[in-house]
């Protein structure tokens, strides 16, 4: 049987996952004033400027409190646009969709490396993308790219879950891109239903059952999305990427 994204997905983050949070790793509610403090001050360890190059240089590994600053700190950047189209993207995808994971051809990893590249311009800290480059090189053998691409995931993961539970709206997990929602869930390996609207900025996504240890579901505080919506973009069609089998949910 063809294997999916999502196999890929969760074989690559499996060993984050038996990783607890540490002492540095505990909640930290991202707030724009705590945020921009940190990232726009050019003697701060976290100045933006040199954090975006240390991460896209990849000569250095970044520190959790790094990819925090890191990934909150993007909604202050010209370049945060959640709403533009990303057809490398769906370029991406396209060829995820036909290919054997297990039985991948050079021309197909070459592919999906130099699309990955161009999505990840739009989009630089989409875990499905790192996930898949992360998938392709090491496929190509080049184990240090592998490495690195699977150490960005694993930061960009542990950023996300580092700003709250998702266990009640009181402490809901923050992110820039509404699929960044749906690729942290599918990297635990969990099947989720059509998300609900809780209030102006954060949504419900309930699991397809309850998890091991009763969870229902997750809360996502989706308010710097929203804040950058354009006038004239409505919710009326797909408001997430299909990431593996489960269907893309419909915002209306």
């Amino acid at each position: 049987m063809r294997s999916t994204c999502k196999d890929i997905l969760t074989l690559l983050v499996a060993v984050m996952l038996l990783v607890p949070l540490s002492a540095q790793d505990r909640v930290v509610v991202p707030t724009e004033d705590e945020i921009l403090s940190h990232t726009l001050d050019t003697s701060s360890p976290y100045y933006y400027t040199n954090l975006m190059l240390k991460y896209r240089s990849g000569t250095e590994q970044l520190t959790a409190d790094e990819y925090y600053y890191l990934y909150y700190g993007y909604y202050f950047s010209d370049e945060y646009r959640p709403f533009v189209e990303n057809k490398a993207f769906d370029a991406l995808m396209e060829v995820m969709a036909g290919l054997d994971p297990q039985q991948p051809t050079i021309g197909q990893l070459e592919i999906l490396v130099e699309r990955g590249a161009e999505a990840l311009e739009v989009d630089p800290f989409s875990p499905k993308v790192l996930n898949i480059m992360a998938y392709a090189y090491g496929a190509l053998g080049d184990k240090e790219r592998e490495v690195l691409y699977f150490n960005y995931l694993n930061g960009i993961l542990g950023a996300i879950e580092r700003s709250g539970t998702g266990l009640k709206e009181e402490s809901a997990w923050h992110i820039l891109m509404f699929s960044h929602a749906y690729d942290l869930l599918a990297s635990k390996e969990y099947n989720y239903n059509e998300a609900r609207i809780i209030s102006r900025s954060v949504e419900f996504v309930p699991l397809r059952g309850k998890s091991h240890d009763g969870i229902k579901g997750f809360y996502f505080d989706y308010s710097r999305i929203y804040s950058n919506k354009p006038d004239d973009v409505s919710f009326k069609k797909d408001r997430t990427w299909q990431i593996n089998n489960l269907p893309p949910t419909e915002y209306k």
